[in-house]
């Protein structure tokens, strides 16, 4: 699709201006203490570098770098770089955010010797990770794919417009975290109904603590509906408005701005909520051992329902 340069320009300014709100609003200590932190960070970062350099190509083009003359087809090109690397990035992002938070909420609750390595690793390892995911989506870019840049052949100085690609992977990201969280729900309420069908839980009288027997039996449907509550509370918004962009613009989204600091703080927080309903007993909700402090946005600290009503 064509896109005026200017348009461009505008809308790039303005995904900067979102990424860096969305860093500074996060929770003091939290931004770089996970994956997400850490490559949102770089994300807004690498971001703010583009939206400079193609602001400078558009208004002094005609410039010489490194014995290259400037342009604005350079403007069109790393456009087209920029949604490339983009596209590219979003699976791996996902898979690594996942395994993010997986870690660290399996981490806690176990011993103090586990607990505190855990910690380091998730401490060091964020960044290497995201400076390898970067490098190699820019390796796979200029080695491994069949792009070719689609610049046409209109003289630079009457160039206004730029053919930019879409992007698909955010519909094809959004379609398999809609199947993850439905299929959550479905095995949630599969062991609901088998653990009332062999074991009916006998209701406590007011005061009397709830066992383990009782409490794994009652509250594994009330994990998964006050996971998808807190984010849902959170992020209906964004949802709102994700959509009403979609609608917008029926041609799709252009690729240099499918990957921003937002999408990836909904996608901590999605990857969050379908690990605690997965993986996360009523026991450990109950000792409070579910604060996930990794999500700046979401608060995590999940009570157990079955303990103030014993429904």
């Amino acid at each position: 699709m064509h896109i005026s340069i200017p348009s461009i320009l505008v809308s790039l300014w303005v995904k900067c201006l979102l990424n860096w709100v969305m860093v500074v609003s996060q929770k003091k200590g939290n931004v770089c203490r996970g994956f997400m932190g850490v490559f949102g960070v770089s994300l807004a970062l690498v971001d703010t570098v583009l939206t400079l350099s193609l602001t400078a190509l558009h208004f002094q083009a005609d410039g010489v770098l490194l014995g290259v003359r400037l342009t604005r087809h350079h403007v069109c090109l790393l456009s087209q770089l920029a949604g490339q690397i983009y596209g590219v990035l979003q699976w791996p992002v996902v898979v690594l955010g996942f395994l993010d938070c997986y870690v660290t909420l399996s981490g806690q609750g176990t011993s103090t010797t586990t607990t505190t390595t855990t910690a380091r690793l998730q401490r060091v390892a964020p960044v290497p990770a995201s400076t390898l995911l970067w490098c190699s989506a820019l390796i796979y870019l200029f080695l491994l794919s069949d792009f070719y840049p689609a610049l046409g052949e209109e003289h630079p100085y009457q160039l206004h417009r730029c053919w930019v690609f879409r992007s698909s992977q955010v519909l094809h990201v959004g379609t398999v975290i809609v199947l993850a969280v439905a299929c959550v729900l479905a095995y949630s309420h599969k062991e609901h109904s088998r653990t009332v069908r062999h074991f009916k839980p006998r209701l406590p009288s007011p005061g009397e603590p709830l066992t383990e027997r009782d409490r794994g039996a009652l509250s594994r449907r009330d994990v998964v509906q006050q996971a998808l509550t807190t984010l849902l509370d959170t992020w209906t918004w964004f949802l709102v408005g994700l959509a009403a962009l979609l609608l917008l613009l029926p041609v799709g989204i252009p690729g240099y701005l499918s990957l921003n600091v937002p999408w990836l703080c909904f996608l901590n927080s999605v990857l969050t909520a379908v690990v605690l309903s997965a993986s996360c007993p009523a026991s450990r909700l109950a000792r409070g051992l579910a604060a996930f402090p990794l999500d700046s946005f979401c608060d995590w600290r999940l009570g157990c329902a079955t303990g103030t009503n014993g429904t």
